[in-house]
C-alpha cells in the first residue's frame, strides 16, 4: 500500500487569553490537519502545528511521499531529508525551545503512516508501539492565570478574569468538577513567585490528595528557583523548568529540594543522555509532536527508563486527532510515570466525528478501533478552515497579543 496523495488543511480553533511568561494566547490557536489517501483509497489522518513554518514545511514535502509505502518509516525519514535539506528550527525566534523541521514533519506524517498501518491490520496503533499496557490513560488539570475574554474574540469565555490564588483555585474546582480531574499543574512565570506560591499553597488546602506541579517556563533564576523549591516542597510532586538551560537546571536539583521536569532543556534524544548524566533533570515530558513521532516517543521513555528518570507528557493547545496519539503513545509507555498534561479542557470544539473526547474521572479510555480510532468530520474540518482563513492570524505571537492588554509588557527570561 503506497501513499497516492496528501492533503494539508489547517485550521484556526477559537482559544481564551491564557496567560504564561511569553505573553497570552491569541484569539485563536492554529493546527494543520493531515490527510493520507493511499493507492487502495484508505485515509490515514494526523494534526500537527499551524503555524506558516509548519505549513510551508509540510507542503514542501508532499511530493516526496508520493509512492511511499506505509510501513517504511526509514524511508520517510530519508525522503523528508531530501526534501528539507536546510532542517533548521522551527519554532519562532521568541520560543524558549525550538525543534528541528524534519523531527516536527516527520512526526506528523508519521501519526498518518501508523494510522494507515493500523486500518491495514485491523489493529490500534498502541500494538504497533508495542502492545496497551493500560487501557485508561489520567491526565492532569492544566491551569492557567488568565484575562478576561474582549467581547470581540470569537466564543464565550471561560470564568473571565483568573489573576488571583482564589480565582485560580476556583477556576481548578470547576476543571476537576467537568472532568474528574484528580491531579493539576499550574502554568507559572506569570505572578511573582511569592503569589504563585500562594497560589498552590490554597490549591494544596482545596485540595489536599491532587498531585500538583508548576510549569514557570524558565522565568525564575537559579536562587529563585532553590527558593521556591523549598517552600514548596511537600506541596508539589516536580517542578518543571523552574530556571533556563542545563547549567540552571543542575545547579536547582543539586539543592535536592524536589524532582525536576523538562520538556525546555530537554528536547533531543542527546539532550536526554547530558541531562541524565549531570542529573539535572529527573522527569522528561514526552511529545510526539517533535520526538521524532509516536515511535521516537516510545523510544524516549527506553531511555529514560535505563537512566532512572520518569516520564510526563507535554500539551501544546490541540485538537483530538492529537489527543488519540498521545494516548495510544500513553497506553504504550510502560514507564509513563506522572499524568499526562493536555489542553484539552480549553478546546472548546472538535473536528471528530461524533464530536469531542470525553474524560471521567480524569481519564481517558484509549479507543479501541483500528489505527487511531477516530474519523474527521469533513463539515467541522470545514467550519475551522474557514475561521483558519478569516481569522488573520498565520502565526502565534503571544508578545504582541499581551501588548494588547498591557501594552508596556516586556518579555524577559528569566524575569525574577
Amino acid at each position: 500500500m503506497q501513499i497516492q496523495s496528501v492533503k494539508i488543511t489547517p485550521v484556526a480553533v477559537p482559544d481564551y487569553p491564557l496567560r504564561n511568561l511569553k505573553g497570552v494566547h491569541q484569539a485563536v490557536f492554529l493546527r494543520s490537519v493531515i490527510e493520507l489517501t493511499t493507492d487502495t483509497g484508505q485515509v490515514g489522518i494526523s494534526e500537527s502545528y499551524g503555524t506558516r513554518r509548519t505549513l510551508a514545511a509540510l507542503q514542501r514535502s508532499a511530493e516526496a511521499l508520493i509512492g511511499l509505502d506505509i510501513f517504511d518509516l526509514n524511508g520517510l525519514r530519508n525522503r523528508l531529508l531530501e526534501a528539507l535539506p536546510d532542517a533548521g528550527g522551527i519554532n519562532a525566534p521568541s520560543a524558549l525551545a525550538d525543534h528541528r523541521v524534519v523531527d516536527v514533519v516527520y512526526s506528523a506524517i508519521e501519526v498518518a503512516l501508523l494510522d494507515l498501518q493500523g486500518k491495514w491490520l485491523n489493529r490500534p496503533v498502541s500494538d504497533l508501539l508495542g502492545g496497551a499496557v493500560r487501557d485508561e490513560v489520567r491526565f492532569g488539570a492544566y491551569l492557567f492565570y488568565k484575562y478576561a475574554k474582549p467581547e470581540e474574540q470569537p466564543g464565550e469565555d471561560l470564568f473571565g478574569e483568573v489573576m488571583t490564588p482564589d480565582a485560580l483555585v476556583a477556576e481548578a474546582r470547576h476543571l476537576v468538577a467537568e472532568n474528574g480531574f484528580a491531579s493539576m499543574k499550574l502554568k507559572g512565570g506569570v505572578l511573582a513567585p511569592e503569589l504563585e506560591a500562594e497560589t498552590l499553597v490554597k490549591l494544596r488546602e482545596a485540595f489536599p490528595e491532587a498531585p500538583l506541579r508548576i510549569d514557570p517556563m524558565g522565568a525564575w533564576t537559579v536562587e529563585t528557583s532553590i527558593a521556591m523549591a523549598r517552600r514548596l516542597a511537600g506541596v508539589l510532586e516536580y517542578l518543571e523548568d523552574p530556571t533556563p538551560g542545563l547549567d540552571g537546571m543542575a545547579a536547582v536539583a543539586a539543592a535536592g529540594r524536589l524532582p525536576l521536569a523538562s520538556n525546555l532543556v530537554v528536547v533531543e534524544f542527546p539532550h536526554v543522555i547530558e541531562a541524565a548524566c549531570r542529573n539535572a533533570v529527573q522527569i522528561v515530558l514526552s511529545d510526539h509532536h517533535y520526538w521524532r513521532g509516536m515511535t521516537g516517543a516510545i523510544q524516549l521513555g527506553r531511555m529514560c527508563e535505563a537512566a532512572g528518570m520518569g516520564v510526563s507528557m507535554h500539551s501544546n493547545s490541540h485538537l483530538g486527532i492529537s489527543l488519540a496519539a498521545m494516548a495510544h503513545v500513553a497506553a504504550a509507555t510502560p514507564n509513563l510515570t506522572y499524568d499526562c498534561d493536555t489542553h484539552y479542557s480549553w478546546t472548546p470544539v472538535d473536528i471528530l466525528e461524533g464530536g469531542k473526547f470525553v474524560f471521567r474521572n480524569g481519564r481517558l479510555a484509549v479507543p479501541k478501533g483500528p489505527g487511531l480510532g477516530v474519523g474527521i468530520d469533513q463539515a467541522a474540518l470545514a467550519r475551522l478552515h474557514e475561521l483558519y482563513l478569516t481569522a488573520g492570524v498565520t502565526d502565534r505571537d503571544d508578545l504582541d497579543e499581551v501588548r494588547k492588554y498591557e501594552p508596556g509588557f516586556q518579555r524577559q527570561v528569566p524575569k525574577w
